[in-house]
């Protein structure tokens, strides 16, 4: 009997439950589950602790070869997500499982009371996006009834989880993790490919609000996106009783990994160091994933999973389940074992026990075996449900809603002499010199819209444009330097229309003219020379993924062009697309922006902003290769819309 108890987890029981007051918080301040009446009948008449002397050893079948006890369960809830991470999502696209090919609600507590009789005392749920299943808090509360399981947990993006995260307390829930790479909104948008920044943060707080202590934001590290946020993230644990894990970005099928866009845990923790010397380490368990730190007085901490530079699969006690019933036991592997099939087919419990003690026996010393995990074949990360891995694209195409995007950056002349503050721009930005140069650039320009896109450009002459017009002045002619030609403009003005009768600048009052659907394309290109292109199309470059970066300026800029170009009406977007191309009979790179909007004025100026702002990031981003860089061809190819007519040039 005692050998029968303590495999279905007697000591995880006992150490689950005594001495835990109802709703009284745990070590790390999260709350804990009352203890059974049976654990206080064992407590109380001595029982407890004979049980703990002689009670049966941790598992066989959840022991691999070399000794380690997995007592950590992850369950895929879900494939399906609200967002497009492109750290998680192949360009491609996942090709979904059959819902009638999914674990069932049912089906996941039967697999979830056969690992906690063997020995399993964590269960964190994970998707795709978890919250989205709209059986979450029922499951949550299915699972707490569990006994021996001492913690449940969610990894969630965080968008519903202000929303849902009170009844999963209610249910059971005791731990939250949530995934953000970012402190700003507009690099959020385009890693997520949706809005929702604002959702994230709410969640967050709602977190601390209840309790939750310490709340787990996971960030991906990546070189050349937001390595220079690092002193921004520590920042945020400040106030609030947070763990900022930052993750050494990691290999899986679709996320294109590549070894200079990781930045290490040394690294890392050097950058931390420079500004806060005094930075100390903590104390940590055996099978823990991180390396936990803390600046003395803040009220959180900040920690590593260190998965590429300092593997810790020497201690690894964790199990998965993905959302069709395979059993990983190995993150960086490829070998599953479907328990969904087994279970479908009437297998008995000792059957499926004896068939996961197989599986977890032939796990690998580290890393499914692999010495050289950069050529693994996996699953997408968001077919697995661990820990996030990154990737960015050359070409993303973005759509926003009707309204307008605000957001508190400075304003240009204010830019031009101080750099952004950590409290205007959401902590650090990398961006604020692009953003000084753009203001250089375009302080001449006048009102635009605020919509961007952009397409790919082709080879066009330079060209002489108004700077006081957006839109062109009737009867002016716009000109290409290296051939002379010339477009006629129709319907163009006599006079400078963002100057009063006493020649000072002045906003144009756009408030009478009626709305109507707005397009604007610009191009630009970036001549490199030989070296440079070189690199930049291997992408070699020290400072990290040169199109993927310039192609993220671009898009911030078009965004903020009524605050960069002073006399620029703030309109809304609904389109925004960029695109970067090499062009290797030049050794240059070929930018095309795009914008499109429905409203009183027109997006010539987003459309430039946009293209200027990722010429100069591009040049920004090799300089140090060489300063023999040109940039040219930064002109209006087309705009539709407006009572001036349509431009094209050919």
């Amino acid at each position: 009997a005692v050998a029968a108890w303590g495999r279905r987890g007697g000591p995880a029981l006992l150490r689950g439950t005594l001495g835990a007051a109802p709703g009284r918080a745990c070590s790390s301040g999260a709350p804990v589950r009352a203890p059974s009446a049976a654990a206080q009948e064992l407590q109380s008449s001595g029982r407890g602790r004979f049980l703990l002397e002689h009670a049966a050893p941790f598992s066989a079948f959840l022991t691999d070869s070399f000794g380690r006890q997995h007592n950590y369960l992850r369950i895929s809830l879900t494939e399906k997500c609200n967002l497009r991470c492109q750290y998680c999502m192949p360009e491609e696209g996942v090709q979904l499982t059959p819902k009638s090919e999914l674990l069932t609600a049912q089906e996941i507590i039967t697999l979830a009371r056969l690992f906690v009789k063997e020995g399993v005392e964590k269960i964190r749920l994970t998707g795709g996006e978890p919250l989205i299943r709209p059986d979450v808090v029922d499951i949550v509360g299915q699972l707490y009834k569990l006994e021996g399981l001492k913690t449940i947990a969610v990894t969630t993006n965080g968008i519903n989880l202000a929303r849902l995260l009170p009844r999963l307390k209610e249910a059971g829930l005791n731990a939250v993790n949530i995934s953000l790479d970012t402190l700003v909104p507009a690099k959020f948008e385009f890693i997520v490919r949706r809005k929702g920044f604002h959702k994230v943060m709410e969640g967050i707080y709602k977190a601390t609000e209840l309790g939750y202590c310490p709340v787990k934001v996971n960030c991906v590290v990546m070189r050349g996106f937001n390595e220079d946020e690092l002193l921004g993230f520590v920042d945020f644990t400040k106030d609030l009783p947070i763990d900022v894990r930052f993750i050494e970005y990691m290999p899986f099928d679709g996320n294109k990994w590549n070894f200079k866009k990781m930045v290490s845990y040394k690294e890392m923790l050097d950058t931390i160091k420079q500004q806060w010397p005094e930075l100390e380490k903590l104390p940590c368990e055996a099978s823990s994933t991180a390396k936990s730190y803390k600046v003395p007085h803040f009220q959180g901490q900040i920690s590593f999973i260190t998965s590429m530079s300092e593997h810790f699969c020497g201690s690894c006690n964790r199990l998965r389940i993905t959302a069709d019933g395979n059993l990983k036991v190995c993150l960086f592997g490829n070998s599953e074992v479907s328990l969904r099939d087994h279970l479908r087919s009437g297998a008995s419990e000792e059957e499926l026990v004896q068939i996961i003690g197989a599986a977890v026996g032939r796990k690998k010393k580290q890393h499914a075996g692999m010495f050289n995990i950069s050529q693994m074949k996996n699953r997408p990360m968001i077919l697995i449900g661990g820990f996030p891995v990154s990737k960015m694209y050359s070409h993303v195409t973005f759509f926003f809603p009707p309204e307008p995007v605000l957001m508190s950056f400075p304003l240009c002349q204010d830019a031009l002499q101080n750099p952004p503050n950590s409290k205007q721009w959401g902590h650090t930005f990398s961006h604020w010199l692009t953003l000084r140069a753009s203001c250089c650039v375009f302080q001449k320009n006048r009102s635009s819209t605020f919509d961007t896109k952009c397409l790919e450009a082709s080879p066009i002459g330079q060209v002489s444009v108004d700077c006081q017009s957006k839109e062109p002045s009737p009867g002016s002619e716009f000109c290409t330097g290296d051939s002379g030609s010339c477009t006629e403009v129709p319907h163009a003005s006599d006079k400078l229309t963002h100057t009063d009768e006493e020649g000072r600048a002045t906003m144009v009052d756009v408030g009478g003219k009626p709305d109507s659907r707005r397009n604007a394309v610009a191009g630009a290109v970036v001549h490199l020379g030989e070296k440079a292109f070189g690199m930049v199309k291997q992408n070699q470059v020290k400072k990290g993924d040169v199109l993927a970066v310039a192609q993220i300026a671009g898009i911030q800029g078009a965004k903020l062009t009524s605050q960069l170009i002073p006399l620029c009406h703030n309109i809304p977007l609904n389109h925004v697309e960029v695109s970067l191309s090499l062009d290797e009979a030049r050794n240059a790179v070929v930018i095309r922006s795009s914008c499109e909007s429905w409203g009183k004025t027109g997006v010539e100026m987003e459309a430039l902003t946009a293209a200027s702002l990722a010429a100069l990031t591009v040049y920004d981003m090799c300089k140090a290769v060489t300063h023999d860089i040109v940039i040219e061809e930064v002109k209006l190819l087309s705009k539709t819309g407006g009572q001036r007519g349509d431009f094209s040039r050919v």
